[in-house]
């Protein structure tokens, strides 16, 4: 049994920073690295991305809505032709800055409430891959399983990667419980070792309230702009492969 360790990083902006993402890059497998628009710049795109080519860690693109007050966390509405705008102008400009330092964007996952809205509304979903794919066709598309995310990738013909949450707790329909609510937002680093495991080989996301949907599982997230995400990134990790579960990039 196999399964990629991603961590969404790059979301500091000019002399602000924003997680230890150095220290997660010794940890996690592939990096989605902030765009521009939520969180992150030109200068800390590339520290991010030669990081990640440096320790051998899949880059990403990570765009979002442009909300830098709000962390891209909250839900705008724009219509097909913007989020497919907005979206291609964010992957270019990883690719640019990728290509400058001398690698490659491999994968794209979208932030937020972009990302909220795209697993709840597949017209959402597809106004986001279907512009990112004419960017990039080979372009592997990371998917929020068992949504309307995973069933429009599939539908474009699409490479794309299954991903679960090992921070935060999802609802019966598989998507993410809302941040607001009691309970939304994982802190417990032995715990989700332990979820992270029975998810994986029960090959199903375990929700709140205990209901087993079954997906494919090829990558695992922790969020980076926590306090605990070091701590909490290794220790899932060390508690796969503890379990006989190697963490390596997703194909």
């Amino acid at each position: 049994m196999r399964v990629d360790l991603n961590s969404d990083m790059g979301e500091g902006f000019g002399p602000w920073n924003m997680g230890d993402d150095a220290s997660l890059l010794d940890i996690v497998t592939s990096a989605n690295i902030a765009c521009g628009f939520h969180a992150g710049d030109p200068d800390v795109m590339a520290r991010t991305m030669r990081l990640a080519s440096e320790n051998g860690v899949g880059i990403g693109a990570h765009p979002g809505f442009a909300d830098l007050q709000g962390f891209g966390r909250r839900r705008l509405h724009l219509s097909a032709e913007e989020l497919g705008n907005m979206v291609a102008y964010q992957l270019g400009a990883a690719r640019g800055i990728a290509r400058s330092m001398g690698t490659n964007v491999r994968h794209l996952k979208l932030h937020g409430a972009l990302a909220n809205m795209a697993s709840e509304n597949p017209d959402i979903a597809r106004a986001c891959y279907s512009a990112a794919l004419r960017v990039d066709p080979e372009l592997i598309l990371v998917v929020l399983s068992a949504t309307p995310m995973q069933a429009v990738a599939e539908d474009l013909g699409a490479r794309w990667a299954g991903e679960i949450f090992a921070d935060r707790a999802y609802n019966d329909d598989a998507t993410l419980l809302d941040r607001s609510r009691p309970g939304a937002v994982l802190h417990d680093a032995t715990e989700a070792g332990q979820r992270m495991e029975a998810m994986i080989r029960a090959g199903a996301i375990i929700t709140a309230s205990g209901k087993q949907i079954p997906c494919r599982i090829d990558t695992i997230c922790v969020h980076g702009d926590s306090a605990d995400a070091v701590a909490m990134a290794g220790a899932v990790r060390n508690h796969l492969t503890g379990a006989g579960i190697a963490v390596r990039r997703f194909d």
